[in-house]
């Protein structure tokens, strides 16, 4: 037994490696499947001390092996918990509702370490080998039963709201660590609880925490955004010129200089860069150039940026503003003639959480069309790009999968007239990674 649990030691750690070493973004799942990574194997190393220790009671010293066991029966708790928070995190993302049961899954875990530590500690003795038994060791049962009965919940409870790949992660996972338990319960010599947990955590690495399906999704969403920028390209081209051919039979050089001059910076600025990631002010100056050519075009137009310039270096996924610009106009003052204003603006609403606002005075949704689009940027991840649709979802796309769930795209309706949206955003100023 003691060679299963060191290789199971040693897989988790090679899968460890690999997942630190990719790079994660900071997110309530990732962190907590961080530490389901540094957990366990610290777990399963206490458990193949206690194989050891449990069948040499007549040459350890009797305090030693307590200590162990007391170690390995209060990590199991800690691991088993972690499982939920992760499962309750990832139904919390798909139903974008809270779950329940963290306060009593918290105090669950608070008695049963209490347990762990205060219970008394008994080993059973046979011809097939020794085990921990009695009051103590029932803290682990219990513990993965009371954990497993409550991931089971949620799974069936949301069912239809969960995507299938993640449902099948969760239901997998579940089945084998059930599996596993029943199996130790009714064998207490076999000593296979560890290999209920590395597989657990194996399946939610190998279908959901896999670095290269991560690294996958970036690529889709890079190629979405350059198809973005290339859709924008052309026609904004054409009618730009066709401005700056009127704007020089009507006046001189001048004015036809200082436009070509923002097209030149537009452009410049739009294909500057292929990082994922971009500095504020970077972004603000692509939406003046671009606002400053619209203006042109449209006299009646009006634009206005206001951002905090403690925000200036703060860095935002690139070019999330002029898509969202682009449909205030295409989609909100459009109906009036190209009359109205345009304006953004930056806070912070907290010491870790920046919003960008581009609020219009345009004639607002047509009806039922805001609920289709408050619809789509919920569940962002099960609609296909269109035509329609590719500005706002690419943005609200790239946003989650780069900077977080918990960020994202929102659209409200203005007290008077026109909409605003809504970009929240992590506050980060070193580089990223």
């Amino acid at each position: 037994m003691m060679r299963m649990e060191i290789a199971l030691i040693l897989v988790l750690l090679f899968v460890g490696f690999i997942y630190f070493s990719a790079g994660r973004r900071n997110t309530p799942l990732h962190k907590t499947f961080s530490a389901l990574l540094i957990i366990t194997p610290l777990h399963l190393a206490f458990d193949a001390a206690t194989v050891y220790t449990v069948n040499h009671l007549e040459t350890v010293p009797p305090v030693l092996n307590e200590i162990l066991h007391r170690l390995f029966i209060g990590t199991m708790p800690i691991v088993v918990y972690l499982f939920y928070r992760y499962i309750s995190i990832l139904v919390e993302e798909e139903t974008k509702k809270p779950v329940p049961f963290h306060l009593v899954a918290k105090i669950y875990l608070g008695l049963a370490e209490l347990g762990a530590i205060l219970l008394p500690v008994h080993y059973a003795v046979t011809e097939k080998g020794n085990y921990s038994d009695g009051i103590h060791i029932s803290v682990c049962y219990i513990s993965v039963a009371f954990y497993l009965f409550v991931c089971l919940w949620l799974l069936l409870k949301n069912r239809r709201q969960i995507d299938g790949k993640k449902k099948a992660a969760i239901g997998v996972a579940l089945i084998i660590e059930g599996i596993v338990s029943v199996l130790q319960a009714i064998n207490p010599t076999w000593l296979i609880s560890g290999m209920g947990i590395t597989l657990m955590t194996l399946a939610f690495y190998l279908t959901l925490e896999n670095p290269d399906i991560l690294r996958a999704e970036l690529t889709e969403q890079k190629m979405s955004m350059l198809y973005l920028k290339s859709q924008v390209n052309p026609h904004f081209l054409y009618n730009t010129l066709d401005t700056i051919r009127i704007q020089a039979q009507l006046n001189g050089d001048k004015a036809t200089a200082d436009l070509l001059m923002r097209l030149s910076d537009f452009f410049r600025l739009s294909i500057k860069t292929d990082k994922q990631m971009t500095a504020l002010e970077n972004e603000t100056e692509l939406s003046d150039a671009y606002m400053e050519l619209m203006c042109c075009r449209y006299p009646e137009l009006e634009y206005n940026c206001d951002i905090d310039p403690d925000l200036g270096d703060a860095l935002v996924p690139n070019f999330i503003l002029q898509p969202i610009i682009e449909n205030s106009l295409l989609h909100g003052l459009k109906n009036k003639g190209y009359r109205g204003e345009i304006t953004v603006s930056a806070k912070m609403l907290n010491q870790n959480c920046i919003e960008i606002q581009i609020a219009d005075t345009g004639s607002g949704f047509e009806q039922g069309v805001k609920n289709k689009i408050d619809e789509m940027l919920l569940h962002y991840d099960k609609h296909k790009t269109n035509i329609d649709s590719i500005g706002v979802l690419n943005v609200q796309k790239r946003i989650k999968l780069l900077c977080g769930k918990e960020f994202g795209l929102s659209y409200t309706e203005n007290t008077e007239v026109g909409v605003t949206a809504h970009i929240r955003l992590p506050l980060v100023r070193e580089e990223y990674k």
